[in-house]
């Protein structure tokens, strides 16, 4: 897998972290903004790290039984992940008003903000592809937007919106139409 790749995955996957963490900004008083900044990007890109490796090592399990058709898995599951990720940016939710920021909270975020992640880590076991380059990308990728989103999200926030989730399955969709003309056509 070519580092433009990798670069793309991460800034995909990183895109509902980025989201989260700037509605965390937006709720976090100016004084407690940098150690909100630094547990969020922490536990964000942490488990952005840990969940490729878990897809990755059951992807191992049953490589196998599924290498024939490995490229369309890769291709449907980055796809999936995308449309939902853009479905999720387009559709209307209630805003909320208030974020706390507690460590159950921040472990339930990292969670749900990282199974897209699992699924990745699944397809580069598919595709036979080494981990250890894509998690240390994914997490850093993850720790300084999410750093980033918390710490300037009132005027991100206002600025970019829901379109952050939509940029990121658009660009998970166009990595698994790659891999899969790569895949037929290469």
């Amino acid at each position: 897998m070519d580092a433009i790749t990798i670069i793309l995955i991460a800034v995909g996957l990183a895109m509902d972290a980025f989201a989260v963490s700037i509605a965390n900004g937006m709720n976090t008083p100016a004084n407690q903004r940098r150690r909100s900044a630094l547990l969020t990007a922490g536990f964000f890109g942490g488990f952005q790290m840990l969940m490729p490796v878990a897809g990755w090592l059951i992807g191992l399990s049953f490589q196998g039984i599924i290498m024939a058709v490995d490229h369309w898995i890769a291709f449907g599951l980055l796809v999936f992940i995308g449309a939902k990720m853009i479905y999720d940016g387009i559709k209307k939710e209630p805003e909320q008003k208030t974020f706390s920021l507690k460590l159950h909270t921040l472990l339930v975020l990292a969670v749900a903000t990282s199974i897209d992640a699992l699924m990745v880590g699944l397809s580069i076991a598919f595709l036979q592809a080494d981990i250890l380059s894509p998690i240390l990308v994914i997490g850093t990728v993850t720790f300084g937007l999410s750093f980033v989103g918390v710490y300037f999200g009132c005027r991100l926030g206002m600025f970019f919106g829901n379109r952050i989730k939509v940029m990121g399955g658009a660009v998970l969709i166009l990595i698994g139409l790659r891999i899969l003309f790569e895949h037929l056509f290469v």
